[in-house]
């Protein structure tokens, strides 16, 4: 379950940037505007330091139970419907703002956090799946590592054609039965289900309506959101294997359309504020959404998860 450790990796770097936040006075977290060598230093040395903790962290909780082989590719992008994929561009998505961000507050040049700053997600990425491709009971995804590069793609183009992310990947989840069928694969607790089962899982591309017309009087905050959702999968591969578990089971895509809010669009002062509403900007809010999924119906959701 790939997506699960892209997503671990994302939540280890968002909360320690809380930390930084909860534990710094407003000064230290304002952008330098000019580079500022100590910051950058500083920054530098962390993020070796957190990176080779979670590799060392993921080496052990991951890859230590299953025995080490020569390197080698698998291909795994008809698994999950598609879902671990797009679980990817989210993270690198974000793990590349977060880079480009961390060298701004530094005072680093655009170029530079474009450069360096936005690469942080794809390296990072790319070194797990070098990690999977020695694992026996893993190896390395050509399409996790093209999914990857989209997400890191993603950032960067947004800034190179508006200075300004006006498409934003976000995450939603609900609980679903399929968990309990098999829970060692599907999570056997809350905090499990949200990172490894699939069927509730939904990614959206969250775009602002006002960075499109900003000669409007359309809400600044306002955005409207597409996501793509899949449901019925107890396994990862053809829908066939799902009879062994549950027989009236049925995979199928979903698509949605709803309302979203940019919370980054939130007016402040507060720096703290700023960094907690960036975090939580990865999130889609909940909202009524219109369905359409791939057995055919569609479905009008009140307020969808």
């Amino acid at each position: 379950m790939k997506v699960s450790k892209s997503i671990i990796i994302a939540l280890l770097f968002w909360c320690c940037q809380i930390a930084v936040a909860q534990n710094s006075i407003e000064n230290f977290l304002k952008p330098s505007d000019t580079l500022n060598k100590r910051r950058l230093k500083t920054l530098v040395i962390s993020e070796v330091a957190i990176g080779s903790a979670t590799l060392i962290g993921l080496d052990q909780i991951w890859y230590a139970d299953y025995p080490r082989s020569n390197f080698h590719f698998i291909n795994d992008n008809a698994e999950w419907l598609q879902m671990d994929k797009v679980g990817h561009v989210f993270s690198s998505y974000h793990l590349s703002h977060f880079g480009a961000n961390e060298l701004k507050w530094a005072g680093a040049s655009r170029k530079s956090q474009l450069f360096y700053g936005s690469t942080l997600g794809l390296v990072f990425l790319t070194t797990v799946e070098v990690f999977d491709g020695y694992s026996s009971n893993w190896g390395a995804s050509l399409g996790d590592i093209a999914a990857n590069v989209s997400g890191t793609a993603l950032y960067v183009s947004q800034e190179l054609l508006w200075k300004e992310q006006r498409i934003v990947p976000k995450f939603s989840f609900h609980t679903t039965p399929y968990a309990s069928v098999r829970p060692n694969v599907l999570g056997s607790s809350i905090q499990e289900q949200i990172l490894k089962d699939y069927n509730g899982q939904t990614y959206w591309l969250s775009a602002n309506i006002y960075s499109f017309a900003k000669s409007s009087k359309i809400p600044k905050w306002l955005n409207v959101a597409v996501g793509y959702g899949a449901e019925g999968m107890i396994t990862g591969n053809d829908g066939f294997t799902n009879t062994i578990f549950l027989p009236e089971s049925k995979r199928y895509r979903q698509f949605f359309l709803s309302l979203d809010v940019d919370l980054t669009k939130i007016e402040t002062k507060s720096h703290f504020v700023k960094t907690i509403l960036t975090i939580f900007n990865t999130i889609k809010i909940p909202a009524p959404t219109f369905e359409i999924n791939g057995s055919g119906g569609t479905k009008l959701h009140f307020i969808y998860f």
